[in-house]
């Protein structure tokens, strides 16, 4: 049995997937097998500063990875991660209902 996030991961991952542009580029990210910083800046409407903010916000939360390539940042979604706080948010879910 696969073991539930912790209290601090399953916040910062909750407040990650909470700000709507952070979400779509998660989603984004999850629809290619690596995209670049480039890449999903040409994709949304904000500056370059606020989409590496935001994937900095994602990569602390553990729901991507980077691979640098000299000056390149190239991002992929971690595996199990959005299934790990799910199962989380469910067992809090039936706890709750008890």
């Amino acid at each position: 049995m696969a073991r539930a996030p912790r209290d601090p991961d399953a916040v910062r991952v909750a407040k990650a997937l909470a700000d709507p542009t952070r979400f779509r580029l998660l989603r984004a990210i999850a629809a290619r097998a690596e995209i670049s910083c480039q890449e999903l800046t040409a994709l949304f409407p904000v500056a370059q500063a606020t989409v590496s903010h935001h994937l900095k916000v994602l990569l602390e939360a553990g729901l991507v990875t980077v691979r640098n390539e000299g000056t390149f940042h190239h991002y992929r979604v971690v595996e199990g991660a959005l299934e790990a706080y799910a199962r989380g948010v469910e067992a809090l879910a039936q706890r709750g209902g008890r």
